[in-house]
């Protein structure tokens, strides 16, 4: 399915259609359960006629043999049908996480413009919304079957009375539809402002450490309650559509039961009705309120899928942020990384390369041609939006497959992301490493001492994102990891920033001898002097443009403003 082929309609056509073995099974067992309940009060009517009025003992025991079939035909076929009810929304649910998931880790990205914690609403809370409409078909068929079942008995007993259910009920549900639009608009609204609030909950919870350092987590307390405070006046007024609706329906409801027992009785008065029929009526009349109020809460149910269904599609159809090839992985070259003329936010007409068996410093004068060159470097920039070709053994970027890109140069972020779980697991990022690979990359990401501060070793327990480390441990365990990877092209960005100098300078020398091998190339965008040093040349960045290159040393004498910037 293309991504413009993916609305809110077709999520939810799909997912009838991807459940629709336990769908159909499901409407089956609930239609037969929704039928034996409403022949319940025909079958009464028939033993109080046949039976009760008679005096045949015979007759009222097969009666109730009956009933006691009739019962347990019902109780089975609900309690089966329910379980496949819930089990297709469960599934179906479950799958739709899965795409969500698969969509926001797709390497090449997505322009759906949401924030994580949109992201995470989506998936919690959308995903399983989306997936209630398998249970309004369901309920719906039941209901139908339920009114058409007792609007048929009652044409046997009277026709006038069957005619006006058959046609007093359709009016009833359309009366009722017309409320549909409403609830979908505001349930929508209802699933925006919350998924905004989990938003913002998540960013504030990510940024807390810097919140408190400069004294804003007032400021950001009062933005999360104005937030929250919408939230929850959108919430309070999707609430009171839907009571207002269930009301109305609750009141149709009762009237038209009122008016049909009042019709039968009517009718008994003149003798038009035995006593039986006068009480097979009435429970039919007071059933149909049940498959009533049943489609109207199913019109409540598809007004929050059809919502929720919109904003899985605005995620499943978001188109991606890349449009990479499909050629494989290059064969190695000594140019392993060439930047041709690139040009991108602030970089202007950059040109560089990396040949096998190099390390590269480049250092940036301005922050922000650090971070466009890494993106370029990463891959993440769209080619419609830079200028110049880079080349990965000589093959342009975007002739390659994502995976073979990937395969070849990994860029470790200057913000290093850890997950929870263990040591081991975040080193080995899913693969089967020996721990003496492992325990060579940490001595090499001088991180030693994390693996000494706690008795389990690679086996300790690592928080979400790391939060049980230190900054600097978090660097030093990322690129630990990174070293384990061994990819043939490192890009390094600023991967000590939170270190001491002293271990600034054993990690530089660890790096260095990590990447000693002649098929690698390695790029340290750094102001760092420790790993300045262990390069072999150093490209000088300043208003996007290359204005230096050469050994550090050499820069380092003969260039004053190089050597201010990387030793204040």
């Amino acid at each position: 399915m293309s991504v413009a082929e993916i609305s809110g309609g077709v999520v939810l056509r799909r997912a009838l259609r991807r459940q629709r073995g336990r769908v159909l099974l499901g409407i089956a067992l609930l239609c037969t359960h929704q039928a034996t309940e409403a022949l319940v009060p025909v079958a009464i009517g028939v033993v109080i006629d046949r039976a009760v009025a008679t005096g045949d003992v015979r007759a009222l025991v097969l009666s109730l043999a009956g009933l006691a079939a009739l019962f347990t035909v019902l109780a089975f076929a609900y309690r089966t049908g329910a379980r496949m009810a819930y089990a297709a929304v469960e599934h179906e649910a479950h799958a739709t996480r899965v795409e969500i998931a698969r969509s926001a880790l797709d390497p090449r990205g997505h322009h759906s413009g949401m924030r994580d914690g949109e992201l995470l609403s989506v998936t919690a809370s959308d995903a399983e919304l989306s997936a209630l409409v398998v249970r309004v078909a369901g309920l719906t068929a039941a209901a139908f079957t339920a009114i058409v079942v007792a609007a048929v008995a009652l044409l046997v007993v009277d026709v006038p009375l069957g005619l006006g259910v058959l046609l007093g009920v359709p009016l009833l549900v359309l009366a009722l539809q017309r409320m549909a639009p409403l609830l979908t608009r505001r349930s929508s609204s209802q699933q925006e402002a919350l998924a905004a609030t989990t938003a913002l909950a998540v960013d504030l919870v990510s940024g807390l450490r810097v919140l408190r350092g400069i004294g804003a987590q007032d400021h950001a307390a009062r933005r999360y309650a104005g937030a929250s405070r919408h939230a929850l006046d959108v919430t309070l007024r999707a609430a009171t559509t839907k009571g207002l609706h269930l009301g109305l329906t609750t009141m149709v409801n009762g009237l038209f039961l009122a008016t049909v027992a009042g019709v039968a009785g009517w009718l008994a008065l003149q003798g038009r009705l035995t006593i039986g029929e006068l009480v097979a009526v009435v429970g039919l009349a007071q059933f149909i309120a049940e498959p009533v109020q049943t489609l109207g809460y199913c019109v409540q149910l598809f007004a929050m899928a059809r919502a929720s269904a919109g904003r899985v599609a605005r995620v499943l159809g978001a188109a991606p942020v890349l449009t990479p090839g499909d050629a494989g992985p290059p064969a190695p070259t000594p140019s392993r990384l060439t930047l041709d003329g690139v040009g991108h936010a602030g970089l202007d007409s950059v040109s560089l390369h990396v040949r096998a068996g190099e390390i590269l410093g480049v250092l940036a004068y301005d922050p922000s041609d650090a971070e466009a060159l890494v993106a370029v470097l990463a891959g993440r920039v769209p080619q419609p939006d830079h200028r110049g070709t880079l080349y990965v053994d000589g093959v342009p970027a975007e002739e390659l497959h994502i995976d073979a890109l990937r395969a070849v140069v990994l860029v470790e972020q200057h913000d290093v992301a850890l997950f929870e779980g263990t040591l081991r697991a975040n080193l080995s990022a899913g693969a089967q490493v020996d721990d003496t690979v492992l325990r060579a990359a940490v001595r090499a990401a001088a991180a030693e001492d994390v693996l000494a501060a706690h008795p389990h070793g690679f086996d300790r327990q690592l928080t979400e994102r790391g939060a049980n480390l230190s900054g600097g441990q978090r660097q030093r365990i990322g690129l630990a990891r990174a070293l384990v990877a061994d990819p043939p092209v490192l890009v390094l960005h600023n991967p000590t920033t939170a270190v001491d100098a002293v271990t600034e300078g054993l990690l530089a020398e660890g790096l260095a001898s990590a990447r000693g091998a002649d098929t690698h190339g390695t790029v340290l965008i750094t102001t760092s002097p420790a790993l300045l040093r262990v390069t072999h040349r150093v490209v000088v960045l300043d208003r996007g443009r290359v204005i230096a290159e050469g050994p550090h040393e050499q820069l380092l004498a003969s260039d004053a403003r190089y050597r201010e910037e990387i030793l204040r």
